[in-house]
């Protein structure tokens, strides 16, 4: 019998990453499919439950440089276990802050923003493994598979963590949450390294083609910690400060995060009071736009590196992330204009699966003009996904109160516009300090 070849490592690691990212969504969303339940027992109605999102992702956007400053300065491995043992404590404090004393607003959204300043480190850290452990032509692939566990964690939320609060609460929905993602963290850290010499189960043959497709030679372990200690330099932060690059790849992911939290904050609640469907129906069609998300990053990472190599990195790379954009407007307009809820969800779902056929593009490009100090890179770009995030958690609530749901929508397709315009000046091909 012929025997069958391992897996790189590389590729098992790969994987992980995409379970820690779908524990890092389920962790953030549950609360949106918990969202009512908590409401009422705290008397918050939405536009003070939109503050408790936004709580959460402004402390996530606020500590994603410095996550991505650690990812270069202790390695992804250990700054990813720290940092899901974080997110779990947070996860469980949520459950005991008490609903009937008079600072419970404020105690909610202080846990949630210590929430999400421990999530802030899972995809800077990741982005730094792959600038580590990625050949250039396999990182859309790689990505695309990272990403995709945003899909799965926030797609299994609504049906999952649905049934587990029509039978035990919304408080055991928190602590499934912290419970699955110590169980993958503890696993984490005992598969990873930071550096593919480090490993004690690879071979010399993938530890070569790995540096091979880095454009590298071989190096000794010890040479992938002196390049962590560099990070923080004068003449670094001025390059990334004066890089186009840069900052237009942080106002277009801005976008992209304006129009991905409307899914991941409110399509829930959009479904169940807008549209008028009872809270199973929402939950199932609440499932479609993740399911877009996931099956359109795996599609996404292979048309990325698919692209890159026929047409080079600017346009297979570049050109991918600007035609999503403009798709996703597109749906946006269409989906918001249905009468009948069903169309509107199918529509819909299709606007946050073109959005995020162009996930791995951003954070490809990413490793590939800045190397060694992507994690903080992608950290400042990743700050810029955040701050979106957290303006449209708040705000499309009062959009929907004033002008209604369909001017939500309208608002999100504009600015997906303008993010699918910031890709045109991106060149990939031109390192950070060129």
């Amino acid at each position: 019998m012929a025997r069958i070849p391992p897996i790189p490592i590389r590729f098992v690691l790969v994987f992980w990453l995409f379970l820690l990212s779908a524990v890092a969504f389920l962790d953030r969303t549950n609360i949106s499919i918990a969202g009512i339940s908590l409401s009422a027992e705290y008397h918050l109605g939405d536009a003070r439950l939109g503050w408790v999102f936004s709580a959460f992702l402004l402390g996530y956007a606020a500590f994603q440089v410095p996550g991505g400053w650690l990812a270069g300065r202790f390695g992804p491995r250990l700054l990813l276990t720290l940092g899901v043992l974080w997110w779990g404590v947070f996860t469980v404090l949520t459950t005991v802050v008490p609903s009937h004393v008079s600072g419970a607003l404020a105690l909610l959204i202080a846990v949630r923003f210590a929430l999400g300043a421990g999530e802030a480190v899972i995809y800077p850290a990741s982005n730094q493994f792959i600038a580590r452990w990625i050949p250039v032509h396999e990182r859309g692939r790689a990505n695309g598979w990272i990403f995709a566990g945003v899909g799965t964690g926030a797609g299994l939320t609504p049906p999952l963590l649905t049934s587990i609060i029509a039978h035990y609460g919304w408080r055991a929905s928190f602590w499934f949450s912290a419970v699955v993602g110590f169980a993958v963290g503890a696993a984490w850290f005992l598969l990873a390294r930071d550096a593919p010499e480090q490993h004690p189960r690879i071979s010399p043959r993938e530890v070569a083609l790995i540096h091979k497709g880095l454009g590298e030679p071989v190096r000794p372990v010890a040479t992938a910690t002196v390049e962590t200690s560099k990070e923080n330099t004068p003449a670094l932060w001025t390059n990334l400060i004066r890089s186009r690059n840069v900052w237009a790849l942080t106002f277009s992911y801005f976008t992209f995060g304006y129009v991905a939290w409307i899914f991941f904050s409110w399509f829930y609640i959009y479904l169940a009071k807008a549209r008028h469907l009872d809270l199973k129906t929402s939950a199932a069609y609440t499932m479609l736009p993740f399911i877009a998300m996931t099956i359109c990053c795996l599609l996404g990472g292979f048309l990325n590196d698919w692209g890159a190599r026929r047409y080079g990195l600017r346009v297979g790379r570049c050109m991918l992330g600007s035609v999503s954009l403009v798709l996703t407007a597109f749906f946006l307009a269409f989906g918001s204009a249905q009468q009948n809820a069903r169309s509107a969800s199918i529509v819909l779902a299709a606007s946050v699966g073109a959005l995020y056929l162009s996930q791995s593009s951003y954070w490809s490009v990413t490793a590939d003009v800045a190397g060694t100090h992507s994690g903080l890179v992608s950290g400042m770009m990743n700050m810029g996904c955040q701050i979106g995030g957290a303006v449209t958690a708040s705000l499309t609530p009062v959009i929907a109160a004033r002008f209604g749901w369909n001017a939500s929508f309208l608002v999100a397709a504009a600015l997906s516009t303008l993010g699918a315009l910031a890709w045109l000046v991106v060149d990939p091909t031109r390192r950070l300090g060129h």
